[in-house]
């Protein structure tokens, strides 16, 4: 028997779909019941590539007998986390704020009025390390409910006092606007922070940090500080080398579980793959590294290859788990790991041996039950070898069980695919990601984009979800169409990206304050509206949305849309030195604001191979948040204000370097071009 997640768009809902647990998904129906009923709500918020969410689910939401007890003391309410991010932000600031941590699965109690009064995350099926059982804490919440409800009422009220008394820390407004001091004491912070000998900033668990290495990269461009350079370039090859990298096939781990980048939390998750393309291609320019552009185009592979969908966007994730063919069981890393004998009955033992080496597979392993996860800790010497048995191993590996994979359609999170594919096939000359890139722009347009203007924020097999577009979503669209104008010079693409960034400034902005909400004024109503600066796995959609509304100012000339970039940002100036980490978009950012950001202006015919030229020394220009218009004088007479008035040179193709459209003198040489932006690379 299926119960009311059957017809949900969500692969985590549908795994639910056959529980005993007598599921809701979350709407007014659910609280309706609750109040009807007389019993609290349990909220249980997950994902698909959770692995401690099977786990849970498995222990105890597929028992009979505790599922029972529950349907009847409760109403159960399940959420994706990826597809209502708006409820697990507040609620998740709520169980850190009174547990001092948080992850998921996610497991809070709520009033009918949809009030927090009892957290946690993962609760086993019997008392363990400290927990109490699943079971316990249902029994212990039923008796506060029912013997303690005056307790309980104020637990809550005092809950949700706290949680707007936080909302109005970001709203207070009265923040300067990052000041190149500011940038500065972050890179001092940072440096505090950062693991010289392993790379990355903190202890374990690491995660990958691509926001905070694009700042770092902006920082030495605009700055030429060879710390910020030294800390990106240290941490991208640690990533490149240790486990947390998928040395077959391309893209990276959500996490590694230990300081050195070894061992990974397996789920592949489309935000780090996009953000880490990009933060590795901004590393290959900056530096020319040849790891960073190996890195960079097999994990682009990674994305076309394993997460585009059918229609053409970009599914959200890979799971942990598959099946173990050994032991029948699913199993963390099981689709990964090597055991030396493996390799021997491949590769035979000569060829054996040296992938062993090679890829650090020992008989103690570096996993479990003494297998071992691949890294590459040093370049091979012969590098036609190397091919040669990573292309095996890869090609061996395709035949075990894959992971399953979440093939819902998120549209801030395809925005920053679309960015990433874009800048990495126009960088790297493959014009077969720019086309990638545009397929799921125009998936995101046929199916996310409502007659309105208004995003929807998922889709699946190309049917709209019905949930509305977070503030994420609609700055990283914003951002990947941006990106689209810059490589392609279709002006459609700029356009679009300003009927995006009209709604962020009249639905989700602040006028008194200039701070951003990550719902929109017209949404559903929690109990705050959700708003948070600080990145988290993803940019934050507040300065996300800052860096959408000054690109497009710059190529537009729009006081507004700067204006508000500027506003938005005065919360980094706040948090620079306090909490770099975790506000690494919004010093990048900050970085082109200070930087002008330099607009650049090509034009020339497009068949024309100096207009080529040029346009490609602009590409490569490492000036933080750079903006590229390529076309010819007239498109800017209206839709490219950036194009306006620039006249060929001598009948031939120019480029004018600009701040706050003033313009140096233009020139025809892509090697003065290159000078002017800080080109790196030939």
């Amino acid at each position: 028997m299926v119960n009311r997640l059957a017809d949900a768009t969500s692969p985590y809902l549908l795994q639910h779909a056959d529980n005993p647990v007598d599921w809701w998904p979350w709407g007014p129906e659910a609280f309706e019941e609750a109040r009807r009923r007389g019993v609290p709500v349990l909220l249980s918020v997950g994902y698909a590539a959770c692995h401690w969410c099977h786990v849970m689910a498995h222990e105890s939401f597929e028992d009979a007998g505790l599922a029972g007890y529950l349907n009847e003391r409760f109403v159960a309410v399940k959420v994706d986390r990826e597809e209502r991010p708006d409820v697990d932000a507040v609620y998740m600031e709520a169980v850190q704020a009174a547990t001092g941590q948080g992850g998921w699965p996610m497991t809070v109690f709520l009033t009918p009025d949809k009030e927090p009064f009892y957290f946690g995350t993962y609760f086993p099926p019997q008392p363990r390390h400290g927990m109490p059982s699943f079971r316990q804490v249902l029994e212990g919440v039923d008796a506060a409910w029912r013997e303690r409800r005056q307790e309980v009422a104020e637990v809550a009220g005092r809950i949700r006092a706290d949680l707007a008394e936080r909302a109005a820390v970001y709203s207070a407004g009265a923040h300067h606007p990052p000041a190149d001091a500011d940038l500065h004491q972050a890179l001092v912070a940072l440096s505090r922070e950062f693991d010289q000998a392993r790379g990355g900033f903190g202890g374990a668990p690491k995660f990958p940090p691509a926001m905070v290495v694009e700042f770092l990269l902006r920082h030495h461009a605009r700055t030429g500080s060879e710390a910020a350079l030294e800390m990106a370039v240290r941490t991208g090859e640690a990533m490149a080398r240790g486990g947390i990298h998928d040395q077959l096939g391309g893209g990276f781990a959500r996490y590694a579980v230990d300081a050195d980048w070894v061992v990974p939390h397996f789920e592949k998750m489309l935000y780090d793959n996009a953000l880490l393309l990009r933060a590795y291609l901004h590393l290959w320019r900056a530096t020319g590294s040849p790891l960073a552009r190996r890195v960079a185009l097999t994990t682009a592979d990674f994305l076309l290859r394993e997460l585009r969908t059918p229609e053409g966007a970009f599914a959200s994730a890979l799971d942990a788990d598959s099946l173990d063919e050994e032991t029948g069981q699913s199993t963390e890393g099981a689709y990964y790991v090597w055991e030396p004998g493996q390799l021997v009955d491949l590769l035979g033992p000569a060829d054996a041996a040296t992938a062993a080496r090679l890829f650090t597979v020992t008989a103690d392993g570096t996993f479990e039950h003494g297998t071992s996860v691949l890294q590459l800790l040093a370049n091979p010497e012969d590098f036609a070898e190397y091919e040669a048995i990573r292309a095996r191993l890869f090609e061996a590996r395709a035949q075990r069980p894959a992971p399953a994979r979440d093939d819902k359609v998120v549209a801030a999170w395809n925005g920053l695919a679309i960015a990433a594919l874009a800048e990495t096939g126009a960088l790297l000359e493959r014009p077969d990601l720019v086309e990638a890139a545009e397929r799921a722009a125009d998936l995101l347009l046929a199916v996310h984009l409502t007659p309105d203007g208004r995003l929807l924020r998922t889709s699946r097999d190309g049917r709209a979800g019905t949930n509305a577009g977070v503030l994420e979503d609609y700055a990283d669209t914003a951002e990947g169409f941006l990106a689209l104008y810059a490589v392609t010079g279709e002006a459609a693409w700029l356009q679009l990206a300003g009927g995006l960034l009209g709604t962020v400034l009249k639905h989700f902005t602040d006028e008194a304050s200039g701070a951003l909400y990550d719902t929109a004024d017209d949404a559903e109503e929690l109990i705050r509206r959700p708003q948070d600066p600080t990145d988290n796995a993803t940019p934050s959609g507040w300065t996300a949305a800052a860096g959408a509304l000054l690109t497009y100012a710059a190529y537009t000339g729009s006081d507004r849309h700067r204006t508000a970039a500027e506003r938005a940002l005065g919360i980094v100036g706040a948090l620079a030195s306090r909490a770099p980490r975790f506000i690494g978009w919004g010093l990048a950012v900050a970085e082109a604001l200070l930087d002008g950001p330099r607009e650049v202006a090509v034009v020339g015919p497009a068949d024309d191979p100096a207009t080529a030229a040029l346009r490609r020394a602009a590409l490569l220009g490492t000036a933080p948040g750079a903006v590229l218009a390529v076309g010819s004088p007239a498109d800017g007479d209206g839709e490219v204000p950036l194009l306006a008035d620039r006249p060929l040179v001598g009948g031939a193709p120019a480029a004018y370097v600009c701040r706050h459209f003033a313009c140096d003198a233009p020139t025809t040489d892509p090697a003065v071009l290159g000078e002017r932006l800080g080109v790196a690379v030939e």
